[in-house]
């Protein structure tokens, strides 16, 4: 089975539809704590809302394009990183992420991005990768930083949550500068 190593006892797998209750359960535990920072068609509120999420992703990576990663801790679903959009047309992806409270500072997210952007970059010749975040969200943006991206500018007011809308971040790197960051 393919699985990257992160951290001891942490682990980079493909997410696929048969983790579909074992998604569902994680969900149950992240929900609340990522409802805000992530598309509600991303937060599946039982198993076949789990199922039917991660089928899409599959057919995006058919396709050639989004991607689901897990983050596995002691054997246990935390929380992704994904490409939520991935063209080799226009050479451009987007990469995201998401942890439950137990995973946060944990030291997770910015190598399973590292290893995502090396993939992106590097083997699969895309030029550039985003970062989309609201503006408010501190720790997606220190992510964003420690992956030696650019806040290229603001978007205002187009992330609606709670009926309050929230201006979103634009972080960017493109593929001389990842090499040069990763020292490729």
């Amino acid at each position: 089975m393919f699985s990257l190593p992160l951290r001891d006892g942490a682990v980079l797998r493909p997410l696929e539809v048969h983790h579909a209750e074992e998604f569902a359960a994680h969900m149950g535990r992240a929900r609340e704590h990522i409802r805000p920072w992530v598309g509600a068609g991303f937060l599946s509120s039982d198993v076949e809302g789990a199922r039917g999420t991660l089928r899409r992703y599959a057919e995006r990576q058919a396709g050639d394009g989004g991607r689901l990663f897990g983050i596995w801790l002691d054997g246990t679903l935390v929380g992704g990183v994904m490409f939520t959009d991935f063209s080799t047309a226009t050479e451009l992806c987007e990469v995201g992420c998401w942890l439950e409270p137990a995973a946060e500072g944990k030291g997770l997210i910015t190598p399973a991005c590292e290893l995502l952007l090396d993939w992106a970059l590097v083997e699969r010749g895309l030029h550039r990768a985003e970062w989309h975040c609201r503006a408010d969200n501190a720790r997606s943006a220190a992510v964003a930083r420690r992956l030696g991206m650019t806040l290229e500018g603001v978007n205002r007011e187009t992330w609606s949550y709670g009926g309050v809308r929230h201006d979103k971040q634009v972080w960017a790197v493109l593929a001389p500068e990842w090499r040069a960051h990763r020292g490729l």
